[in-house]
């Protein structure tokens, strides 16, 4: 089992397992009782989506500074207790059960979806891709 690092919206991947939605607001104009048939997420857990402010650094970075700033910012707010944990558990979760993480972002090397995956890296997750 592994956990993968996803684009929220696209198709699944054969034995993807359960989609965990790590963004700060549900998709617009979705009904939620569409939200796993549209291949969003089946479960929505913003706990592990940048803050609204740290978002914004995200989304207006243009230098390498800037995207810096949004890296620092964003591995602070993974520190926290809460966001730590729950990091902890997706970690351990992927040595058994097949889970996916993403977001919408269509570039993951500009997202946190990027920094998600070394995060979980980090902890031991078994990663796939």
């Amino acid at each position: 089992m592994s956990i993968r690092i996803i684009r929220l919206g696209t198709a699944r991947a054969p034995g993807e397992g359960l989609r965990v939605g790590t963004v700060r607001r549900p998709p617009r104009g979705v009904p939620k009782a569409e939200f796993a048939s549209q291949n969003w997420y089946d479960v929505w857990y913003p706990n592990l989506a940048p803050s609204a402010e740290t978002m914004k650094l995200g989304q207006e970075a243009e230098t390498p500074a800037q995207w810096n700033a949004f890296v620092r910012k964003y591995k602070a707010e993974m520190a926290e207790a809460d966001a730590s944990r729950s990091l902890d558990l997706l970690a351990a979760l992927s040595h058994g059960t097949a889970l996916s993480v993403g977001c919408y972002c269509e570039d993951e090397s500009r997202c946190h979806r990027s920094l998600l995956r070394g995060l979980l890296a980090e902890r031991g997750a078994d990663i796939e891709g």
